[in-house]
């Protein structure tokens, strides 16, 4: 079995952080968005992964090289324009073969990973699974209509929803969905939809299955999307302080302090990850806050928020909250008035605050 990640999107509903980020190498926790599909593939014992790129290639090549270093094997497949989720597929024809596959969209999170999915379709012997999640507004999303403990029917975005199940953008193929996207015409809006290639496996007859996904699921599409997501994954840190922390410093609940980081006259509370080579002083950083490497916070106060690699915070009265700063940011304050900053700074940005 292998897989492919969609990665070659744009990420508009991300700017103006992706003007100057690759998506997939955003990070939830200090970790790249792209290495949380890489690690939930990988645990269920595929190892040759293909990433379907476009002009961020030279980016993702650069973090990820040929997978060695993560134990598995990277294939880089240019797509010269997104035209689809489905049209992922047609250009992954060559390296996928005739062998089953994951599709993972690079912008997902599972709590609870792949296997369950990955087994009901090898014990069943099923074309396809869908994995799905209720939802509250399924109408963003392609939803599954079920008809005895069968997908009869997938709806993209539709206006009046037929349930509340929505596709995740995981699924898990056998070969013959290649015969059928090879005929298959772009939609309305220009593009080839998996949801349409899908519907065509049904009407075919092929056994097309579902998996409602356990614990929490997240499309991280949007800034708020990638706060929610920094905040579950956070939700399961465990404490490991490599830095150093001073006798004025106050650490509470879970913890990361990378090396060569130093925690001076400071109030840490968890779950919290700072990176490595960080420097933290006089500065209160609050839950579900991740902070890059080589940032400096000073005489500032952070909560809930994402703050990216070598970024500088110094002199900010009022609190940052619920906020995304993108790298090589530097936000400082000189006046001090009764504010509260909500931000989504993209990088190199040079902010300040009276």
């Amino acid at each position: 079995m292998k897989a492919i990640i969609p990665c070659a999107g744009r990420g508009e509903r991300l700017r103006p952080l992706t003007f100057t980020n690759s998506k997939p190498l955003i990070p939830i926790a200090n970790k790249s968005l792209v290495l949380y599909a890489i690690e939930a593939i990988k645990e269920v014992g595929i190892r040759k992964i293909g990433l379907v790129v476009g002009e961020n290639e030279s980016d993702l090549r650069q973090v990820l090289k040929n997978g060695n270093d993560l134990g598995v094997e990277i294939s880089y497949i240019h797509q010269d324009e997104p035209r689809g989720i489905a049209d992922t597929v047609k250009v992954s024809r060559r390296f996928l073969g005739n062998s089953p596959f994951v599709m993972y969209l690079g912008d997902n999170l599972l709590q609870r990973g792949l296997t369950t999915a990955v087994k009901q379709f090898h014990d069943n012997r099923a074309g396809a699974v869908l994995l799905l999640s209720r939802t509250e507004k399924p109408q963003l999303y392609g939803v599954a209509e079920i008809e005895n403990d069968r997908v009869i029917r997938i709806h993209e975005k539709p206006k009046t929803p037929p349930s509340n199940l929505a596709a995740v953008g995981i699924y898990v193929f056998d070969s013959s969905i290649h015969s059928i996207i090879d005929h298959l015409a772009p939609s309305e809006r220009g593009e080839m939809e998996i949801t349409d290639a899908i519907q065509k496996l049904i009407d075919g007859g092929a056994k097309v299955e579902y998996h409602i996904v356990e614990g929490w699921w997240v499309d991280a599409g949007t800034p708020e999307d990638m706060i929610e997501a920094n905040r579950l994954v956070l939700q399961n840190l465990q404490t490991g302080i490599d830095g150093s922390v001073d006798s004025q410093s106050e650490i509470r609940g879970n913890v990361v302090i990378g090396k060569g980081s130093c925690i001076e006259r400071s109030k840490i509370r968890g779950p919290v990850i700072i990176g490595d080579d960080c420097r933290i002083t006089g500065a209160f950083v609050g839950s579900f806050t991740s902070i890059g490497s080589r940032s400096a916070l000073s005489n500032c106060e952070v909560e809930y928020s994402v703050i990216m690699q070598n970024c500088e915070i110094r002199d900010v009265e009022e609190r940052i909250d619920y906020s995304i700063l993108g790298r090589n940011v530097r936000l400082t304050s000189n006046v001090r008035r009764p504010r509260s900053y909500k931000l989504v700074l993209s990088d190199n940005s040079s902010a300040e605050l009276r």
